[in-house]
């Protein structure tokens, strides 16, 4: 009898639905799971994912890093989690009180970076770029031409070594080369970035050192000792660490710009380019004159 009524007891519970137990985000494996299910990742690439901790930039939300690797590629990712973890969101997090760029305005670092243009232009932009990259050479003329001539004053471009080794064989050589021309001599370092780009077709991994060292000569460098520099281990420190920032900026494909920190991947045409750099100038113009707006200066009888 006993048996009887436990049996029909589970009976009645299957016939009126068993609630699953609820899951969380807050566990790795479920969290991995549904995000390879929206992102459409590859299964091929490896996730990695942080412990959860709460947001100091969305209080009463907790957010979690999750880190993509895949063939030598990496990409990094957040994602806030509510309390009970069973809402995940996506999103970038503006502050109103600061560039809507600043996350990025905080990783990019322009100090020791070949440059032109003013450093106190009200328009800086940052070019990732690697200089056996057909697009970047596209994009090297709009920013040696175009816009060093129409925005003089006005704009800063600051280079960025960003090669991609996976694809580009000696794009790694020849940032380290040029890391060594701007050690050097720093105004010859747009010289070479000239050059390379303009020799890119001719140019390969087994003759980048020849054709360096005619460049070095016809330019009045010291050819033995940027060779030296070449071989020493602290111009790659450098180039390795130019990557990292890239990496930590999420950057997919080169040329990558910031512009105030505005990213923008891919070859940008001169018309669009010219379009945001003026749109940034307005802007910046603006914000230039409502700070001015409620200072109190002292009177004087005539002006100066």
């Amino acid at each position: 009898m006993r048996i009887a009524i436990l049996f029909a007891a589970t009976v009645s519970l299957f016939a009126q639905g068993v609630k699953a137990p609820e899951k969380s985000a807050f566990d790795k494996a479920t969290l991995e799971a549904y995000l390879r299910n929206v992102e459409l990742w590859n299964p091929a690439v490896e996730v990695k994912i942080d412990n959860a901790k709460p947001s100091a930039e969305m209080p009463g939300l907790f957010e979690v890093g999750v880190h993509l690797s895949y063939k030598g590629a990496s990409q990094d990712l957040r994602y806030f989690l509510s309390k009970d973890g069973k809402k995940i969101m996506k999103g970038d997090v503006y502050d109103v009180n600061q560039s809507p760029f600043q996350a990025n305005l905080d990783k990019l670092k322009t100090a020791a970076r070949p440059s032109f243009g003013p450093a106190a232009a009200p328009v800086t932009m940052v070019v990732f770029s690697d200089f056996q990259c057909p697009v970047c050479k596209e994009e090297a003329t709009v920013l040696r031409q175009n816009v060093a001539a129409a925005f003089k004053d006005k704009v800063r471009v600051v280079f960025t070594d960003f090669p991609l080794e996976q694809i580009h064989p000696w794009a790694k050589q020849a940032a380290i080369a040029g890391r060594c021309v701007y050690k050097q001599d720093a105004a010859k370092f747009w010289d070479y970035f000239d050059w390379v780009y303009e020799n890119q077709q001719n140019i390969g991994l087994d003759n980048f050192s020849s054709k360096f060292q005619t460049f070095a000569g016809d330019k009045g460098l010291d050819g033995m000792a940027l060779g030296a520099c070449v071989a020493n281990k602290a111009a790659e420190q450098e180039v390795a660490a130019e990557m990292e920032e890239g990496r930590s900026l999420q950057i997919q494909a080169t040329p990558t710009i910031f512009l105030n920190g505005r990213k923008l991947e891919g070859g940008v045409p001169w018309q669009t380019l010219e379009t945001l750099i003026n749109i940034e100038l307005d802007h910046q113009a603006k914000m230039a004159e409502a700070d001015k707006c409620c200072e109190v200066g002292i009177p004087k009888v005539v002006k100066q």
